[in-house]
């Protein structure tokens, strides 16, 4: 079966249909897991509606930016610093110093 993703509205006409209908009936009529249902259930009688709420979608593609983001600058410092140490070791055998800061 596909993964579909619920709104606030379509989880709260779902719990009021189990209500009237019945766990079974209702995860029939609108294909959704009794597990789904069970914990949609458990957080609206915890939190309510904000419990049902869908807040992980845009924090997920946020991280999955910053992770991406991130994983380039990370590569584009490490090339810089090879090429500063390249840099440091060709003084090094120009001018035979130990530190190039000296030169």
């Amino acid at each position: 079966m596909k993964y579909k993703k619920w709104s606030l509205e379509e989880k709260l006409e779902i719990l009021s249909s189990c209500e009237e209908l019945g766990v079974v009936e209702t995860c029939g009529k609108y294909s959704v897991s009794t597990g789904s249902l069970y914990s949609w259930k458990k957080k609206h009688e915890k939190q309510g509606e904000a419990g049902l709420k869908v807040t992980y979608d845009d924090r997920s593609k946020e991280l999955k930016q910053a992770v991406e983001e991130n994983r380039i600058l990370r590569k584009l410092l490490a090339n810089k610093e090879i090429e500063l140490e390249i840099g440091r070791e060709l003084l090094k055998k120009k001018f035979g110093t130990s530190d190039p800061r000296k030169i």
